[in-house]
């Protein structure tokens, strides 16, 4: 008998043991957003109708039919008149860009937000343990990461990721990867960085699925900081709750929707192929069967399991249009991909004006500016004055490969801080969301102008 109560006594212990150290474990994996700065470039490399107009003009490899579609494309695509070029599109040499055209736009994109960071947050870069940057179209020797390591002064044992070629769902990538770093590297500072480069990328040819590139991307760029310092909680602005991932790239027609090619003349760009919205919907239907489970509370489970009945896994039934995603989601970060991305997600998820007024006001003001796209929609929402302690943020990002990356954040305090929105957010969202491009230049249209000949 002593024997029998000695082994269940060390069960026992063994098995309070692990449960403490579970517990122990899980305390210290939390990921917390600190703060986060969004770019907002000059204004003087503001893309407003006129200086569209010359851009598209300047094209002599264009026709009348391109022009047609550029008109057509511009109109719906949802962007505003106070969007952003890179530098050297305003200096007239997108035609011919060069090495230094690509380092300088992105020293301003990523130096202006962290100097910003640093400075909100009072974190010294020295203090920095994990980095992580996301670039998809330029991976320069040496990397990003270390041209910001030089420019700081960081130390010697820091963990540095370079991320290229990932489009705009990347920044999630670099997040997640912080999120996994975080669980080795204890007590730990991390920055992400997500931008991209457009200057040197600026389509020149006049390939119909490679201008759409140009019609709907836009300068960006966003840092973060992040911590798993429980120390640091009453600080923070969020905490991840979880990022799920999916990829598709094992699909050929998935993989070649969004690829950076050259046309048949030699101009390099980013073909945009009607495969898109296939791939776009199976990755984020495939993501969410996923994330569902992990996202909603019991009670919309069990009534979706119910509707669902006559099959037995409820992660291979869920759909989307049965989905009452509110019950377990506040705000809907969607990627300002494009109107038709948005429109789409909002349509699939059963989402009214007021939820996806975020997203459609970032593409408006800002554009699609990749990666950095989804911190545009969150900023606005802070701006707003939306985000309130205790609420869920589902964050949904799309991208070449083709990728949908997802993840949930918590809202730890109310927030209300100064953003990129400070100047125009009292005009947003503006009572007329019409493109003057279809005002001025709708003559484009006319059956006279199939004898004539623009250039």
């Amino acid at each position: 008998m002593d024997l029998f109560m000695g082994m269940c006594f060390l069960a026992l212990f063994y098995a309070f043991f692990c449960i403490c150290k579970l517990v122990l474990q899980r305390r210290g994996q939390g990921c917390y957003m600190l703060a986060y700065e969004c770019y907002k470039p000059p204004e003087e490399r503001k893309l407003n109708t006129g200086s569209c107009a010359k851009i598209v003009f300047r094209n002599k490899n264009l026709g009348l039919e391109e022009y047609r579609f550029l008109l057509k494309t511009i109109v719906s695509s949802g962007l505003g008149e106070e969007t952003y070029g890179p530098p050297i599109v305003f200096a007239e040499r997108e035609q011919e860009p060069t090495l230094a055209d690509a380092h300088l736009e992105m020293k301003d994109f990523i130096f202006d937000t962290l100097d910003k960071l640093f400075a909100r947050t009072g974190v010294s870069p020295s203090e920095i343990d994990i980095l992580a940057v996301n670039v998809s179209m330029f991976a320069p020797v040496p990397s990003l990461t270390a041209s910001i390591i030089n420019r700081y002064k960081m130390r010697e044992n820091i963990k540095a990721f370079n991320l290229s070629g990932m489009g705009c769902s990347a920044s999630l990538v670099a997040v997640d990867l912080v999120r996994h770093l975080f669980k080795s590297y204890k007590e730990s500072y991390a920055i992400v960085v997500s931008t991209e480069s457009m200057g040197p990328h600026w389509y020149c040819g006049r390939e119909k699925s490679m201008l759409l590139s140009n019609c709907l991307f836009r300068s960006g760029s966003c840092s973060m900081l992040l911590t798993n310092k429980r120390a640091l909680k009453h600080r923070a602005i969020l905490r991840l709750k979880s990022v799920v991932r999916t990829d598709l790239g094992s699909n050929d027609e998935a993989y070649e929707c969004c690829m950076q090619v050259e046309d048949d003349h030699g101009n390099l760009g980013f073909r945009l192929t009607k495969g898109l919205t296939k791939a776009a919907a199976q990755a984020f239907s495939n993501n969410l069967r996923i994330l569902v489970p992990k996202l909603l509370p019991l009670r919309e489970l069990l009534r979706q399991f119910f509707v669902a009945k006559l099959e037995k896994n409820i992660k291979k039934t869920t759909q989307v249009e049965t989905l009452n995603l509110k019950s377990g989601v506040d705000h809907f970060c969607i990627h300002p991909g494009g109107r038709a991305v948005i429109d789409g997600v909002g349509k699939g998820l059963g989402l009214n004006d007021y939820d996806l007024e975020p997203a459609r006001m970032a593409l408006h003001r800002f554009g699609n500016t990749s990666a950095a796209g989804n911190w545009y929609v969150l900023s606005y929402m802070e701006a707003k004055k939306r985000l309130k302690k205790g609420d869920k943020i589902l964050m949904i990002s799309l991208g070449a490969g083709f990728m949908c990356n997802n993840c949930v954040w918590e809202v730890m305090r109310d927030l209300d801080s100064v953003n990129v929105w400070k100047d125009c957010i009292e005009n947003y969202p503006p009572q007329c969301l019409v493109n003057p491009f279809k005002e001025k230049y709708s003559w484009i249209n006319d059956e006279c102008l199939n004898f004539v000949r623009l250039h």
